[in-house]
């Protein structure tokens, strides 16, 4: 009877540890994203072909920038080639979902709405709402100082979002002139009209750099929105891949050297939610 106990027991504890290797086994088990990308031999990245400078057109119709650099890197990488396809950017889930693009890379911000809805690489970015002036001077340490400045932003943008909600907002308000385009708050500024602007730091960085370092960043922001790639929910595995090549490059100092290129400074992250 004690044999026979002895060789059930032993049974069940061998039934046991298989059972659970099974199931560990299933939990890594691939999810076939990044075979179907890898087998494919591309990575098909969706963008706004007008989003300067992350991904956009230059003189020569060519699709360039800080995004499109970043992601044929990843995809040098991982051994494959980077595919870019101009999207409708307010269906950009759909196209995602029917498979017509394998990501979207394109200064996606990271919301909690899409956190949901996609897998998210970690945040490579975080794009600040920042102030910028042409005089080193004028710098906006709080937002109370923004009583006493005349402040430009771009209409319908994010940062102008970002300023209403500003806790101070209803006090300065008044003092905020919309423009068509950066552009020509930039002209309104070099003028005198204006005292500082309200823009993104992508943006703002890539206006200084063209500017050969003219523009001064004030100490004040409007907050963070951090950028992150959107991949389809379920491809966790094709997800890891690209966050592991992003780490490669800024430990390589790949990174650092594309951001400088666009941005003047390596403004790159690489940060879990």
């Amino acid at each position: 009877m004690k044999k026979r106990t002895l060789l059930g027991l032993m049974t069940a504890v061998l039934v046991c540890c298989t059972m659970m290797l099974a199931g560990c086994g299933s939990q890594t088990a691939s999810d076939g994203s990044w075979k179907y990308v890898k087998d494919n031999g591309e990575l098909i990245v969706g963008l706004d072909d007008t989003f300067a400078p992350m991904g956009f057109k230059d003189n020569n119709g060519k699709i360039v920038g800080f995004d499109v650099d970043m992601a044929k890197a990843v995809c040098k990488e991982l051994g494959i080639k980077a595919t870019f396809k101009p999207i409708n950017w307010d269906s950009k889930e759909m196209s995602l979902k029917s498979k017509d693009i394998d990501c979207i890379w394109n200064g996606l911000s990271a919301t909690k709405e899409r956190q949901e809805k996609m897998s998210l690489s970690k945040k490579y970015l975080n794009n600040k709402i920042i102030i910028m002036s042409l005089k080193k001077s004028v710098n906006v340490k709080t937002n109370s100082d923004l009583e006493n400045v005349k402040i430009g932003t771009q209409k319908d943008s994010s940062a102008l979002e970002a300023i209403k909600k500003d806790s101070l907002y209803d006090k300065f308000k008044d003092n905020i002139t919309e423009y068509d385009s950066y552009d020509d708050a930039l002209l309104d500024m070099k003028a005198g009209r204006l005292d500082v602007i309200a823009v993104d730091q992508v943006l703002g960085n890539y206006k200084n750099q063209k500017m050969n370092g003219k523009l001064y960043t004030s100490d004040y922001n409007f907050g963070s929105d951090y950028y992150a790639i959107g991949f389809r929910k379920d491809d966790k595995e094709l997800t890891n891949k690209v966050n592991d090549a992003l780490q490669t490059l800024i430990d390589d100092g790949t990174a650092a050297k594309i951001s400088k290129k666009w941005f003047g400074k390596d403004i790159v992250i690489l940060e879990d939610y």
